[in-house]
């Protein structure tokens, strides 16, 4: 068995945000091996947020960030279970974190169930009128409309898009600080103002 270094395992906590002890025993779960430690954290991370689903999310923090030079704000509602964990430094981080990826990225929605109905159905009308998904069998062509349309969820849905240049999703990150910090996590709205918009 690999001997599991203190300094192993404060990597391990840096990459992923989990807690010490879980970061020892994933590393000695694994033998050693981080990649496979980081997929058994993230597993335990998705049981643990799954078994928080159902818990009602009413505390938390509005907060704001605003670009340098000030031309770009966004004023976002992230939620948890407890007053006491919303004024936490690590949820605060989270916050900020939120906070900057929509100011970057501009989505325009928190998830994809809450596109409004009328929006959904002219996109996917929309997709399915391309001229290169009409060039394809008819049989094929919902499914490249669904896989066109999951791509477009990437650019206009907070929780798909790829949070910074990571591999993981929004989604994943909010998972991850679910299991981290221990109570259900929710972002509610957000609005980014931007400079000369809509003039």
């Amino acid at each position: 068995m690999a001997e599991i270094t203190a300094g192993a395992v404060k990597d391990l906590r840096e990459r992923t945000g989990a807690g010490m002890m879980d970061c020892k025993r994933a590393l000695v779960e694994s033998g050693g091996d981080v990649e496979q430690a980081v997929a058994l954290l993230r597993e335990r991370g998705l049981s643990a947020a799954a078994k928080r689903a159902d818990r009602d999310a009413r505390e938390g923090v509005i907060g704001s960030y605003i670009h340098t030079g000030g031309r770009v704000g966004v004023l976002i509602e992230v939620n948890c279970e407890t007053d006491f964990v919303a004024r936490t430094d690590e949820f605060q981080k989270l916050l900020r974190d939120l906070a900057i990826q929509v100011a970057g990225l501009a989505p325009l929605y928190v998830e994809a169930d809450r596109i409004p109905v009328d929006v959904l159905a002219a996109k996917k009308a929309e997709l399915a009128e391309d001229e290169s998904v009409q060039k394809k069998p008819e049989a094929i062509r919902a499914q490249i409309v669904e896989g066109q349309l999951k791509k477009w969820y990437t650019q206009v849905c907070l929780y798909e898009q790829p949070f910074r240049d990571e591999d993981r999703s929004v989604r994943d990150l909010i998972i991850d600080r679910i299991a981290t910090i221990g109570e259900q996590i929710r972002v509610r709205r957000f609005t980014r103002y931007a400079l000369g918009e809509e003039l």
